[in-house]
């Protein structure tokens, strides 16, 4: 895989054509080192998925810069690796294939790509699954496909939105361990958006705050601590404690 690439914003200001009008983003400043996993929290309508949209070049900002790498994101879809919200697998396209259409569509030959994703089966614990449809897949292992699938173009930058959101707590944990395994593979940029502190505090190398929308980051913080992390620990506390009091309204 290629190593990771800058994600950057500046003044990045945001509003919805109404009517009603609305303001999702203010005066945003953020950016993201080559390799550095960042987590973005904030309470629903602070704009978190917004700004991964602007970086994926899917939502033209109304004021700011956007780049990745040093390039314009801005109306430049292709930039960066993007997994939206739902795991979107096409029902009618085996897990080997639904792995693989992003790779594609990004320019991979098909060959390419699937050698690549056969390669990659047991890293992501899909071994044995490669013909399975998605109804018969779990949410985790839907959730498997879904990052494979993201893992697999051929960018520097993975943006993450709330890929982990809908599994239950025991699934979570044991996806957020797996994560962090995969994702130290390659070391890639990656932005991730996630309701949970702790999620953002056992994952992150910083955690990053929206306010309430619009959204306007209101707090960095460096979470600075070896991994794996135990969220009950007094450090991972402590830091918890920070987020909570400046997601407060």
């Amino acid at each position: 895989m290629s190593a990771g690439a800058a994600l950057t914003l500046r003044g990045v200001s945001h509003t919805f054509a109404g009517p009603p009008a609305v303001e999702a983003l203010r005066d945003v400043d953020l950016h993201v080192a080559p390799g550095e996993f960042v987590a973005v929290v904030g309470a629903s309508g602070s704009g978190k998925s917004t700004l991964l949209r602007i970086f994926a070049g899917l939502t033209v900002p109304t004021r700011g810069t956007a780049t990745v790498g040093g390039a314009s994101a801005v109306g430049r879809p292709g930039l960066v690796a993007f997994q939206p919200q739902r795991d979107l697998l096409m029902p009618w396209r085996r897990v080997l294939a639904n792995a693989t259409v992003g790779a594609e569509v990004a320019g991979v030959p098909k060959d390419d790509a699937a050698r690549a994703a056969r390669e990659l089966l047991g890293a992501f614990g899909l071994d044995g699954f490669e013909r399975a449809w998605p109804a018969t897949l779990s949410g985790g292992m839907r959730q498997r496909v879904a990052l494979l699938r993201t893992f697999l173009v051929p960018r520097p930058a993975l943006l993450l939105d709330e890929p982990l959101g809908a599994l239950d707590a025991i699934t979570r944990r044991e996806m957020q361990a797996w994560l962090l395994e995969v994702w130290g593979r390659d070391r890639r940029t990656v932005l991730f958006v996630t309701h949970d502190v702790e999620e953002a505090l056992v994952l992150a190398d910083r955690v990053v705050v929206l306010s309430r929308r619009p959204g306007r980051v209101v707090l960095d913080l460096a979470v600075e601590v070896a991994r794996p992390r135990d969220v009950t620990a007094p450090d991972i506390n402590a830091r918890k404690r920070t987020l909570l009091a400046a997601l407060s309204p």
